[in-house]
């Protein structure tokens, strides 16, 4: 029922308002109001008309000026990229012209290092044209070979006059060794100064021109020694030092300590000591600071000292050490006079000396 009643009551309230609309028109005015309707619809259908061009024109303006700020926004975006362009071909400008300078720079070193390669190359071609005319002259008569051939006449030439020095002061074997072992041992023998197959012969088994060196000069004398075997010890030095002499001066060798010739009253110098030495192993003398003033040592017995006859003996073995290392050879020791004079004596007397 209540929705009945609100039903009817909003029908009534539309029909009132529909009556408050409703005008009513006089007939005598009638014409007047159609004619005014009529002007006012065509005023709204111009203006809807005006409405929609004006409508059209804003769109398209409106859209004309969309398309003009995206142009402008594209425009300003591309002079932004040319500006950014602008900056890195400025940048690669700058890099292209630091880029020539160090290629100029290198290009002028390197012109520069070609004319060094040049005038090297014509200092090299020139030294190889004097190389090879230095190479052609001693190729030719008066070259190396020439050379070689006068060093195998000298060399010839002083084992001629060793040879002579072999036959004025023999040293051989006493009896007791068979010839073959004295070739063996002195034939044989390699650079090393020692025999290839045999022990070096002891100094007792030698004798030089047929006289013994014993080594009673290394001994004390008493009143019972053999005063002929002194003498004899004695001589036997002298021939040896007078050998020595005799080498060193045909090999044109100064010895580190000269000899005072005398037979078997020989002395050697000795510039190193200023002090006499004071023991009796000629092994165990020490050199003390040099001295200017040379001093002289006996090759034989003088009284009844013996250091200073064992001291000569070491230096005399010294020179006939130098003499050895001279042509290749190694001493057999310091208490091998004889032998390392023969060794000597053997080395330069072989064929291998002429080819040295």
């Amino acid at each position: 029922m209540e929705s009945k009643k609100k039903v009817l009551e909003e029908h009534n309230n539309n029909n009132k308002i529909h009556e408050e609309n409703i005008k009513i028109i006089d007939w005598e005015d009638y014409q007047h109001e159609v004619a005014r309707l009529s002007s006012l619809t065509s005023a709204v259908s111009d203006a809807n008309h005006k409405k929609s061009l004006v409508q059209h024109k804003l769109n398209s303006h409106l859209q004309s000026e969309a398309e003009s700020l995206s142009w402008s926004n594209q425009l300003d975006e591309m002079r932004e990229k040319l500006e950014a362009r602008k900056l890195v071909m400025g940048n690669m400008s700058m890099n292209l012209k630091v880029v020539q300078e160090k290629a100029k720079k290198q290009e002028e070193q390197l012109n520069s290092e070609i004319r060094s390669l040049l005038m090297a190359g014509t200092s090299l071609s020139v030294a190889s044209r004097s190389l090879q005319e230095e190479n052609n002259s001693l190729a030719g008569e008066r070259g190396y070979g020439q050379l070689k051939n006068v060093q195998k006449l000298l060399r010839m030439r002083q084992q001629f006059m060793v040879f002579q020095i072999s036959l004025l002061y023999p040293v051989k074997v006493v009896t007791g060794h068979t010839f073959e072992q004295e070739l063996d041992s002195f034939s044989t023998s390699n650079k090393s100064g020692k025999p290839s197959g045999l022990k070096p012969l002891d100094a007792g088994s030698l004798t030089i021109s047929g006289l013994h060196l014993t080594v009673l000069p290394f001994k004390k004398m008493s009143f019972f020694t053999d005063k002929k075997e002194v003498q004899s010890s004695a001589t036997a030095l002298g021939y040896v030092a007078h050998a020595v002499s005799l080498i060193a001066f045909y090999l044109e060798i100064p010895l580190r300590y000269p000899l005072r010739l005398g037979g078997s009253r020989t002395y050697i110098c000795d510039y190193a000591p200023s002090v006499e030495p004071t023991s009796s192993d000629f092994t165990s003398i020490s050199l003390p600071s040099l001295s200017s003033k040379p001093m002289e040592f006996p090759l034989f017995l003088e009284g009844q000292d013996t250091t200073r006859s064992a001291y000569a003996v070491f230096l005399l073995n010294k020179d006939l050490e130098q003499l050895l290392n001279f042509i290749g050879v190694e001493s057999l020791g310091p208490r091998h006079v004889l032998a390392n004079l023969k060794e000597l004596l053997n080395n330069i007397l072989s064929p291998e000396y002429i080819n040295l």
